[in-house]
């Protein structure tokens, strides 16, 4: 809904709550009139059950309103009396429509000093998580919410496994746009596995199907900073949302505040000229300097002398072959021969020689794994590392040499897609990150990039009739962005879908920043049994210089002050008793 239709509705609510208590206000001593002033009759109303006035602002607050609708409910009819399980339970059942009868069909005596205090156990436990619920809520969405790291796309930086701590408050807290949704969950509800919102999105158009118009528009509370370049951040992924990592299945549409979070750098600001040569990110023309705690990896090819040896890929790092390297005969009918897989596993040629032309590409998983129980190894390799890794192991283990591999055979499988536009994910050309109020030319050459951007990020109905680009229902040769967008990318460069698969960011996509790894668990993925716990990592935080540095021995050591104190405290109230 937009702003009109929102106000429209809100006037709606007011006129039914008023219709449906009005004789109860009188009963308790108020005026009519003061039941049918928006803001105003909720103060009033929070007064007539003895509540305190500022849980009118958890009353406006998107999803914790949701908790609190049914309280206030059966605290309504609890001060005319109605205290009763049945009464309860008619009030959440009938969304509060239980008062109107009440109000006009019932002759209740308003209870002014109410004690609302719960008269038994159970009813204290309830009120307790009730408002325990409330609390975690408001921090999940308006503050901190956890994560956990699933992929190895920021690996050395974040590693899978990694509980991580999210402030949404640093860029300023993103209102739900989702209203009716289950709180504490994302987008499924547990055991259940069914959907936890009520929302449905038009796989053509991208927007909320007509039943549904409790979308509210993107707002987002003020923050303290803004996303700048280098930021590790979170963010919910623009392209369609996936239901399971590493599962080639058939996409969903989801609202933007309930798509698949992820977490990657942001390497392009609002407003950069972004290049990517040889695997490394220039901006405005300069090769971006990354922070110290920033561990980039990238794919080297290794040779080493004779074949590789057990020795040798436990120091590479079994989990980091990430492809092979062929070498074919020279003559005119092997390289023939040979073309076809080539060309099939878009393989590189890295260098020639009297006898060989050797060519390089990755391999899926499963060939991974075959070829390291291949008995006939060949004596060079594609390994994911870092530069620094790649210095120190070159010697070691037979290891003769450790060269840098990177893509340059251009095709159309990364952003946009698009034939005038190919390239690798080690070399793209120039692209311009959009900024909100900037206008760029368009034309049929440059629109595969913006397509996205106009259509489905900022709402508009986009046409091309022949060399005419049509917005709208005008013929336009310019845009003007309505909001920033930014570039994201992996420290992991070849194990990672980012904006070189599926393009820019918008600003409404962006959740928060990783603060804080509260718990790293080291096989996450390969069940409980083969979980070990990274203490190194457990309490450390995420930005900073220097080595991340552990802080769990000061919360155990405070937590044990805590426990010392409270015990002589409780001792010493018991010896003046």
């Amino acid at each position: 809904m937009n702003g009109t239709q929102w106000i429209i509705f809100i006037l709606i609510i007011q006129v039914i709550h008023f219709l449906g208590t009005w004789k109860l206000y009188v009963k308790a001593g108020r005026k009519p009139w003061e039941a049918a002033i928006p803001v105003y009759n909720a103060i009033v109303l929070m007064q007539i059950i003895n509540r305190p006035k500022w849980w009118v602002i958890l009353l406006f607050i998107p999803i914790i309103n949701l908790l609190m609708f049914p309280v206030v409910w059966v605290e309504t009819l609890r001060s005319f009396g109605k205290n009763s399980l049945l009464d309860t339970w008619l009030a959440i059942l009938t969304l509060g429509l239980y008062i109107y009868y009440v109000n006009y069909f019932e002759d209740v005596k308003y209870i002014e000093n109410r004690d609302i205090h719960p008269k038994s156990a159970l009813g204290e436990w309830v009120s307790s998580i009730v408002f325990a619920i409330v609390a975690a809520t408001l921090v999940h969405t308006y503050l901190i919410q956890p994560f956990v790291i699933p992929t190895s796309s920021l690996e050395k930086t974040l590693l899978v496994g990694d509980f991580l701590f999210v402030s949404k408050f640093h860029y300023g807290a993103r209102i739900p746009m989702t209203t009716v949704a289950a709180p504490m969950v994302h987008d499924t509800l547990p055991v259940l596995k069914t959907r936890s919102y009520v929302a449905d999105v038009d796989p053509a158009t991208y927007r909320t199907s007509i039943w549904n118009k409790l979308q509210l528009p993107y707002l987002r509370f003020p923050g303290f900073k803004k996303v700048k370049r280098n930021d590790i951040v979170v963010f919910s992924w623009p392209a369609d949302t996936v239901y399971q990592f590493f599962k080639k299945q058939k996409g969903v549409r989801k609202p933007i505040d309930k798509k698949s979070n992820y977490v990657k750098r942001c390497v392009g600001v609002p407003g950069d000229s972004l290049t990517i040569k040889d695997g490394y990110v220039y901006i405005n023309g300069e090769k971006t300097v990354l922070p110290y705690r920033a561990k980039p990896e990238f794919l080297h090819t290794v040779a080493v002398d004779g074949q590789f040896s057990n020795a040798a890929i436990e120091l590479l790092g079994r989990e980091n072959l990430s492809g092979n390297v062929i070498r074919v005969p020279n003559s005119s009918l092997q390289q023939e021969r040979a073309s076809e897989v080539i060309t099939a596993m878009n393989l590189e040629q890295i260098k020639s020689d009297s006898s060989y032309t050797y060519y390089a590409g990755n391999v899926g998983n499963q060939k991974v794994k075959e070829y390291l129980k291949s008995e006939d190894m060949k004596n060079m390799a594609l390994f994911n590392l870092t530069e620094e890794e790649a210095r120190n192991y070159t010697g070691k283990d037979g290891i003769t040499s450790i060269n840098k591999f990177a893509y340059k055979n251009a095709d159309t499988s990364i952003f946009p897609q698009n034939a005038a536009h190919s390239g690798t994910v080690d070399n793209m050309a120039s692209i311009y990150i959009p900024e909100k109020g900037k206008t760029v030319p368009l034309n049929l050459e440059v629109l595969p990039i913006y397509e996205k951007i106009i259509k489905e990020y900022e709402g508009n109905e986009l046409d091309v009739n022949g060399n005419q680009i049509i917005i709208n229902g005008e013929v336009t040769n310019s845009y003007t962005f309505n909001q920033n967008y930014y570039w994201m990318m992996g420290d992991n460069r070849h194990r990672s879908e980012d904006s070189r698969f599926w393009g820019y960011v918008p600003e409404d996509h962006i959740v928060g920043t990783p603060i804080f790894i509260w718990m790293s668990i080291d096989g996450i993925n390969d069940g409980m049994s083969n979980w070990k716990v990274r203490w190194d990592r457990v309490f450390t935080t995420v930005n900073g210089e220097g080595e991340p540095t552990s802080y769990f021995k000061y919360f155990l050591i405070l937590l044990a002050a805590w426990f010392i104190f409270d015990f002589f405290r409780k001792k010493k109230t018991v010896a003046k008793k």
